[in-house]
């Protein structure tokens, strides 16, 4: 038997949101940090940079497994205009550039330490999630191969 969603009419009381996602300066600011940290090469860079010191840019790319020269520079760019990551150029033939932590990033890096410890503690207990859900949704054994079509 199919069931239908009620509509919401013009007289329906729709509850507002709690304050942390009401739309408001100060949390679109924040889904910008959130951008910022979410992508797929800024916490390997937090973590390698906090946990290495200071870097030149060949021994980031060598430490950060399949990333190009190309995101590398975006996200690194990306890192020291928020404050994050700082960028020095020592004026010597060929020029010489690190980096390195600011303070601020020192302070997101040890945010992204607990992701680390978390997805650590917790790593097999997700698999298994995922392995039920492969099971219950698609049908797929723990040994079938996957293919998406």
């Amino acid at each position: 038997m199919a069931t239908r969603k009620a509509r919401v009419g013009p007289s329906a009381v729709v509850p507002a949101p709690p304050p942390e996602l009401q739309h408001t300066e100060a949390n679109c600011r924040a889904h910008e940090m959130l951008m910022r940290v979410g992508d797929k090469w800024s916490v390997p860079l937090i973590h390698v940079l906090g946990a290495e010191g200071t870097l030149r840019f060949g021994e980031l790319l060598r430490r950060i497994p399949r990333i190009s020269q190309r995101m590398l520079t975006v996200t690194l760019r990306g890192l020291e205009r928020d404050g994050l990551v700082r960028r020095t150029i020592y004026p010597e033939v060929p020029p010489r550039v690190e980096y390195a932590l600011t303070p601020l990033g020192a302070t997101l890096r040890k945010i992204v330490r607990g992701l680390i410890d978390w997805s650590g503690a917790h790593l097999l207990e997700v698999d298994a999630a995922r392995a039920r859900y492969d099971q219950q949704v698609r049908g797929w054994g723990p040994t079938e191969k996957r293919s998406i079509r």
